[in-house]
């Protein structure tokens, strides 16, 4: 069975390692090959990636707005491959894709990670992804929360999965602490180095609420007990000079900085005491499931699929969207807590080996494709 998963990736980032988490634990037999948007280059890096790892991966040539070259394109693309499958990931592979696929003659899945509504141009592609979801012959959700939006924007029951996004666990187990990582990390601070680390990480873009934890940095500081961690996010976007002048505006600089994109975060992960997650929106973070694989306990807000992977109290804290105090409060609790900061680290990694491998989620997509590709024959019979 040849499947093609469609997306626009700028970076290689949480969707694209699912991508990648797909194709290398589908049986034998499925073949599946990844095409991208150019995105001005900026997809390289994933594509180059997929190539080390033994995975066909090339950049597609037309893009919007040119949209009926790239839908001739990537129907082209389709019936060269004879692929069984379109999946697809984002609103522009989403819009391109149903047409396309239709061409084709085959079934069409868009993989719905969530919406961030983050900008007036963003909103108005996610309307429009909403819309192209119902003609999708099927739309896999990362989340629960996630499938109740996907349902409330008109798409049948019938036509929607839930297939929770993945971890490869294994890409942190038996792994000793990188010291040259953990240097690097110190680094950032004047000395002496903060005794806690408390790490963030994702685009520095309002629906992130990187702001939120500035302020519950700055309570922290107040505080007495924790007056010295230090914050680390790691991430680009349009926020960075907003959160520049937070930090300087609240006395932190020198203790919560901004470190940039990193695409090796999994030498970084282990080393923090607590990771914090302030987002306002979130399909199923992957950053999360990832600090869970590395035992690192993570404080976060309890929105779309979050509290599906954090159970406030075991593996984490959860706090209400927009609460700097909340936050303080909980990351402040496990900063003073060793034995605490253990025991979740140890129950998170626990439950990522449990409910959220590549395993179990290679079997539902597998599935899927008997599905759709059953059901295609019977048509066309």
């Amino acid at each position: 069975m040849n499947i093609i998963l469609l997306a626009a990736s700028p970076f290689l980032g949480g969707i694209e390692r699912q991508m990648i988490g797909l194709a290398l634990g589908l049986p034998a037999e499925y073949r599946t090959t990844f095409l991208s948007y150019p995105e001005r280059g900026l997809c390289a890096p994933f594509l180059n990636e997929a190539r080390r790892l033994g995975i066909e991966a090339r950049a597609l040539v037309h893009n919007a707005p040119n949209f009926r070259a790239a839908v001739r394109e990537l129907t082209a693309a389709l019936v060269d491959e004879r692929a069984d499958v379109l999946v697809c990931h984002g609103y522009k592979p989403d819009l391109l894709g149903v047409p396309a696929a239709r061409r084709a003659g085959i079934p069409v899945v868009a993989v719905s990670h969530g919406w961030t509504a983050a900008t007036l141009k963003v909103r108005i592609n996610e309307a429009l992804d909403r819309l192209s979801l119902r003609a999708m012959d099927r739309v896999v959700c990362v989340s629960e929360e996630q499938g109740v939006k996907v349902r409330s924007a008109g798409v049948p029951a019938a036509r929607v999965r839930i297939i929770r996004d993945a971890i490869d666990a294994g890409r942190f187990a038996n792994r000793p602490p990188d010291p040259a990582a953990r240097a690097w990390l110190d680094a950032l601070f004047p000395e002496p180095a903060p005794r806690h680390i408390v790490g963030a990480a994702g685009r520095l873009s309002p629906e992130k609420g990187f702001a939120r934890l500035v302020e519950a940095a700055a309570l922290l500081a107040r505080s007495g007990p924790d007056a010295g961690a230090g914050f680390v996010l790691f991430g680009e976007g349009p926020l960075r000079a907003d959160l520049e002048r937070r930090i300087a505006a609240e006395g932190l600089s020198g203790r919560f900085v901004l470190a940039g994109f990193r695409s090796d975060l999994d030498r970084f992960l282990p080393l923090f005491d607590v990771l914090a997650l302030p987002s306002y929106t979130e399909g199923l973070p992957n950053i999360v499931l990832e600090a869970n694989a590395a035992g690192v306990p993570v404080v976060a807000t309890a929105v779309g699929g979050t509290p599906e992977a954090i159970v406030d109290g075991e593996n984490g804290y959860l706090v209400p969207p927009g609460d700097p105090a909340g936050l303080a409060r909980r990351i402040g609790e496990l900063l003073q807590d060793a034995e605490a900061r253990r025991a979740m680290g140890l129950r998170g990694q626990a439950r990522v080996r449990e409910h959220f491998t590549f395993e179990a989620q290679c079997l539902a997509y597998q599935q899927l494709f008997e599905e759709l590709t059953t059901r295609a024959a019977t048509v066309r019979c």
